[in-house]
């Protein structure tokens, strides 16, 4: 207002002279010898009124409101923003008694309810607000009164703007809210204030406090904690999240988290934080703990472990944290394989089997007669070769209840050859009998199996060599491989044989490189 006072100074109207002096008897006199000068403005809009509401002169403003009491200046600024923002209480209420409007902003959008926040004046918020000041009313750039009560820090101001019906999170133009502003600057007593009015306070305030160093803000240990907690995993950098998770664990019910139907550990999964993983079963979390039937039904594949959750994500690295925890393979209806294998992960499978995984699993919603995760991955032959060289069972794929005769439908349980036959696959047939023969001996192709063959003038070379007698060398690869049980075929190259035996042993000189278009099975 610095500028404003200078032209004050420098008005040599007699009526803001005596305003200026406080003489009351002087403007009263001018009112009744001179009315029109009640209405002259200097050249910035400025009225005698405006100049009483500056100076604090009530006694003198009482003479001076016919009319005028919502009179604005060139800067549209009113005497009852004058009079809030020069702190003149008894000005400000002599205004309003008179009918001010206090709601009327200046041209910088300042209306008398954000000044007196602004100044933390407690008695000028009560009587603007008294007079029905609009408490919602955005300033400059989309702030509220209640974004400058929370920069100041005020929560007695706050608990006033809230009881008049404040808007207790609102953003402005920059999505900024009066948490982010009391987050953002380290504010732990409005921050309190406001998380606990709050029923959804979002995930914002505490990154922002995280972000700019405030870590006392979020050790708040407050009821909305475990709400953070819980929500806090799916967002942001990894470090950051990691932070705040490890201040916010000590301060977290325990008995609020067991009421929640999903833990911060399966959220961690599911969203591939391994590192707060980590944090979370260093503190106790429960590796195995599962999902209530009402919430695992919400899944087409009723999941209930964390280990699930970060294999259906694709999350090795987060399973391999809960498996190094104990996590069990066997607590989920669909065994996570299979959901490892549908999403075409060979790093999660690999890691899956080399934990226990039962690499013959079967679907649950699609009975076959053979190992259920060859459905699954007849869109990734490269993947089926992982899976077949690792022990999957490949003698079923070519064991059929009807062998040369005609295949009737199977209602019930599907055979190798009658998927192989669905148009989704039968286009590969070809590439995947092929490699299934090379984990096999002597085997005898069923009817449907040797159309399929027929049917493509480039797969007559895979049928003369399922006809063919099996070679020697062959034959000794896959007694030697089956006298080694799965477990040793998982870690051949550790055993004390030479490099070219172990190549042998790997089925390396079969390797085939297949791809097809991702398919569908539903389980």
């Amino acid at each position: 207002m610095s500028a404003l006072i200078i032209l004050f100074l420098r008005d040599d109207d007699p009526v803001v002279s005596a305003i200026r002096r406080g003489d009351v008897k002087a403007v009263r006199d001018l009112a009744a010898s001179a009315p029109h000068s009640l209405m002259r403005e200097n050249k910035d809009g400025w009225t005698p009124l405006h100049n009483a509401a500056y100076c604090g002169e009530p006694d003198c403003m009482k003479t001076l409101l016919n009319g005028l009491v919502d009179k604005r200046t060139l800067q549209e600024q009113t005497a009852l923003l004058f009079a809030v923002s020069c702190e003149h209480l008894s000005c400000a209420r002599c205004l309003l008694e008179a009918g001010a409007d206090p709601d009327i902003s200046s041209k910088n959008k300042e209306t008398p309810l954000y000044k007196a926040c602004e100044l933390e004046n407690v008695d000028m918020v009560s009587l603007v607000l008294s007079y029905g000041a609009t408490v919602n009313q955005r300033c400059g750039q989309g702030w509220t009164a209640l974004h400058e009560a929370v920069s100041k820090n005020n929560t007695e101001i706050c608990e006033m703007l809230l009881r008049a019906g404040a808007t207790i999170n609102p953003p402005n133009i920059y999505s900024i809210t009066p948490l982010t502003v009391a987050a953002q600057r380290g504010q732990l007593k409005v921050l309190c204030y406001l998380i606990g009015k709050a029923t959804n306070c979002g995930l914002l305030p505490l990154h922002i406090a995280a972000q700019n160093g405030h870590h006392d803000v979020i050790s708040l240990n407050h009821k909305c904690i475990c709400v953070y907690l819980l929500s806090i995993l799916c967002h942001f950098h990894p470090h950051t999240v990691y932070r705040i998770v490890s201040l916010l664990v000590p301060v977290t019910s325990r008995a609020r988290l067991r009421h929640s139907w999903i833990s911060p550990l399966h959220l961690a999964a599911e969203h591939n934080r391994h590192t707060v993983a980590a944090v979370l079963l260093k503190t106790g979390a429960d590796v195995n703990a599962t999902l209530s039937h009402s919430h695992s039904i919400q899944y087409a594949d009723r999941r209930t472990t964390a280990l699930f959750f970060a294999v259906a994500s694709g999350g090795t690295k987060t399973a391999e944290v809960l498996l190094k925890a104990g996590a069990s393979l066997s607590l989920d209806p669909v065994d996570p394989l299979l959901m490892a294998v549908r999403q075409g992960s060979v790093s999660t499978v690999s890691l899956l089997m080399e934990n226990g995984a039962d690499i013959n699993a079967n679907i649950p919603s699609y009975p076959t007669t053979f190992p259920g995760v060859i459905a699954l991955c007849m869109n990734n032959i490269p993947l089926l070769k992982c899976l077949l060289d690792n022990g999957c069972n490949p003698l079923a794929c070519f064991t059929c209840a009807y062998g040369s005769a005609l295949h009737p439908p199977s209602p019930r349980v599907t055979q190798f050859c009658e998927w192989l036959s669905t148009s989704a696959v039968c286009n590969w047939a070809g590439p995947i009998i092929d490699l299934l023969l090379e984990h096999v001996g002597h085997v005898q192709l069923c009817a449907r199996l040797t159309e399929l063959l027929d049917s493509q003038d480039e797969w007559l070379a895979v049928k003369r060599k399922s006809m063919s007698p099996r070679p020697l060398l062959h034959l000794c690869r896959l007694r030697i491989r089956t006298q080694l049980g799965r477990n040793r075929l998982k870690s051949l190259t550790s055993l004390p044989l030479p490099d070219r035996l172990i190549r042998y042993l790997s089925l390396t000189t079969a390797a085939h490189t297949h791809t097809v278009v991702r398919g569908q099975v539903q389980f």
